[in-house]
């Protein structure tokens, strides 16, 4: 048998089952039209408009190491968009988070720590120990010190109560004692 004919009885056998199956017929028929008519309805109520192309800053996966992978969660966190090429873009570049809060201090806290002056902080931390020791013996006694045990003297905030507040000195005085 030719193709020709397969085909046409194909689409003669097929035709008599439409004709017979009206219901189904017009289900078949009506449903992409109405899918397609619910497709206009959205696009003309919602007209395109013009978007700008969008760069995201680089974020690196967690094989670029653990400090890179969580300073991009966590300086991009709300995922801004830019009209321009962002700094990190370029293929390989994974560092470009060194001006970041997190690089400086673990910068800084390498820099203190491999610094040779460690005898001026162990000095340092000496003279904090006093006071860590007040404030858990105030603790422990269940009375708290007054703000003033807490400050150095003639620090800046009981200066800049007196002078940049409307307060009267009674009253600072008071507020220290507290």
């Amino acid at each position: 048998m030719a193709v020709g004919t397969q085909l046409g009885l194909l689409l003669w056998k097929n035709f008599t089952y439409r004709r017979r199956q009206r219901i189904q017929l017009a289900i078949e028929i009506l449903w992409p039209l109405f899918l397609f008519l619910i497709l206009i309805s959205v696009r003309r109520s919602h007209p395109p408009f013009k978007q700008h192309e969008c760069h995201f800053p680089n974020k690196a996966l967690p094989s670029a190491g653990t400090l890179p992978w969580l300073q991009g969660i966590i300086c991009n966190m709300n995922n801004p968009c830019f009209r321009h090429p962002t700094a990190g873009e370029a293929p390989g570049v994974v560092g470009n988070f060194d001006g970041s809060i997190i690089s400086r201090l673990l910068t800084e806290a390498r820099q203190v720590l491999l610094r040779g002056h460690g005898q001026r902080l162990l000095r340092s931390f000496a003279r904090l120990l006093p006071a860590l020791r007040r404030l858990r013996d105030s603790g422990n006694q269940r009375r708290a010190l007054p703000v003033r045990e807490y400050l150095r003297e003639n620090e800046t905030f009981s200066r800049f109560l007196r002078t940049n507040t409307s307060l009267p000195p009674a009253l600072v005085d008071e507020l220290m004692g507290a």
